[in-house]
């Protein structure tokens, strides 16, 4: 039990922290029933959101450093949840990531006056329901920790009460998200049916039996319901990593979400569905035929990643809202990282590696390009535009300084490690000959580029235009520790990505 206990600590020591806010909001703090009330709990929620979802990404290097295979005990969990560095590691992302949202919480939402406590605890569950899903390695706990993460940030999308927008995100990502989940569900229940195993490792040992029999009849039967089940599954994960074309959700659900919200959407459930999808396509995807480029899943995930890299730079080119813009940044960032989840198909380990360094180079990275825009505005004085931008590089150099710095790492310029994380992912591509895919990737950040630049030449070269509203920044202790906490980050795994490629290296699947 001690073993299990200790194995678990990350996820225990955010359950309980969650718990605790819950009572802390429930019982500590007289709720407002005006959204614009000035005053609410963000000063102690967010602190302890904060608090708690570091103490968890402190455990997972705790448990990493103790090493996980000298916990036996923890295998009695398996296949449910599986307790590996993989599951540690992302582990540490999502806790990373969600402490940095709720640090631009406790600034954003006061300002705007959206200070209701029940963000806290909805944040932290999906962050637990996040991690959950990093480990699970069986369809049914696969499904529940998935439905865990989902059902909090669908709320959160629809956070601000009196907007339509905002509730007209969080509709669109619901409905969209059950018709993903059922997709789901119901390729679960086919490969159920074909193999008779929900886990993982059971799918596949049962699909390559049936590939030996693949003269029979029945047998070829069979395998080719798993086909259309394994199709089903790998929809339903493309809608919640956003690939083209499972992406019509993001950009309306990105912008209509109050930003932190936005933020945890961008990095948490993006890093989890990564995790889950390599889990799957490796583990019950994981026999010879499924991962041949001819018969397989391989040239689906690279069709994906063309689609998704391609038509999200261009249309985010033409955009005109910063948040829009940044929300079709993050499905690029997809497509990248696909890339890298089809060069698995041939250099595993270091295809993994890359994808999983890549995950932690994108949170950092794009919650500090999220915070930046935070701090650039204040209430009835955001910045919404490229306009609202104009001139605030002369005006507040801070606020500019940090929303260049993120930019530039999101386009993968050294030496942040946004840079490396393009690197790695074209040298597994390259190593994997996927050579046309590691090209389009490169010119696809080619393309990036421009609307990450235009952002720069906004807030460097240009003046507002003569009576139009000027962005404000905002003064705010957590979101100026966020930014600090993820540019540090940024610059420090930049300039020495060593440790963090040979830890996403140890983390690998085998």
């Amino acid at each position: 039990m001690k073993e299990i206990l200790l194995g678990l600590s990350p996820i225990l020591i955010v359950v309980l922290g969650g718990t605790l806010l819950m009572l802390a909001e429930a019982l500590g703090f007289k709720k407002e029933e005006d959204q614009d009330a000035e005053k609410g709990p963000s000063n102690e929620l967010a602190l302890g959101t904060a608090v708690t979802l570091f103490a968890g990404a402190i455990a997972s290097i705790a448990v990493w450093l103790y090493g996980p295979e000298n916990l036996p005990a923890v295998k009695d969990l398996a296949p449910f949840f599986m307790l590996d560095r993989f599951t540690l590691f992302f582990c540490f992302v999502l806790c990373s990531g969600g402490a940095l949202a709720a640090l631009l919480a406790g600034g954003y939402l006061p300002e705007h006056r959206l200070d209701r406590g029940e963000f806290y605890p909805l944040l932290t569950f999906s962050a637990v329901g996040a991690m959950l899903l990093a480990g699970s390695a069986d369809l049914v706990s696969l499904f529940i920790s998935l439905e865990t993460m989902s059902l909090g940030v669908y709320c959160l999308t629809g956070f601000r009460r009196g907007s339509t927008r905002s509730a007209e995100a969080s509709v669109k990502y619901f409905l969209l998200g059950s018709f993903a989940a059922a997709f789901t569900v119901y390729g679960g229940a086919l490969l159920y049916g074909v193999t008779g195993h929900t886990d993982l490792v059971g799918i596949r040992e049962a699909v390559i039996k049936l590939a030996a029999m693949s003269a029979d009849a029945g047998a070829s039967g069979k395998l080719g319901v798993f086909i259309v089940g394994m199709m089903l599954v790998i929809a339903g994960l493309a809608f919640k990593v956003s690939a083209v074309p499972f992406h019509m959700w993001t950009p309306d659900a990105y912008e209509g979400a109050p930003t932190p919200a936005t933020t945890f959407m961008a990095v948490g459930v993006k890093s989890a569905a990564f995790a889950v999808l390599l889990r799957v396509l490796l583990g019950a995807f994981g026999d010879p035929g499924s991962m041949s480029w001819g018969s397989g899943w391989p040239p689906v995930v690279a069709t994906l990643a063309v689609l998704t890299m391609t038509v999200s730079n261009l249309v985010a080119g033409r955009q005109e809202s910063v948040k829009r813009m940044l929300a079709y940044s993050s499905i690029a960032h997809a497509g990248y990282i696909l890339v890298g989840v089809a060069a698995t198909m041939r250099s595993s380990a270091d295809a993994q590696a890359s994808v999983l360094f890549y995950l932690l180079a994108y949170t950092f990275s794009t919650a500090g390009a999220f915070g930046a825009l935070i701090l650039c505005g204040s209430r009835g004085k955001e910045a919404v535009s490229y306009e609202d931008l104009a001139g605030i590089g002369k005006r507040h150099p801070a606020a500019a300084a940090a929303f260049t710095l993120f930019l530039l790492s999101l386009s993968g310029v050294p030496p942040t490690v946004g840079f490396f994380g393009k690197l790695y992912i074209v040298k597994a591509a390259l190593g994997a000959d996927l050579n046309l895919l590691a090209v389009l990737l490169l010119l696809n950040s080619v393309l990036a580029a421009y609307y990450y630049l235009r952002v720069l030449v906004y807030m460097y070269m240009r003046e507002p235009a003569a009576g139009a509203p000027i962005a404000v920044p905002m003064k705010s202790g957590y979101v100026a520790a966020a930014l600090v906490v993820a540019a540090v980050a940024v610059l420090g795994v930049g300039l020495l990505p060593g440790t963090s490629l040979e830890m996403a290296l140890a983390a690998a699947l085998t």
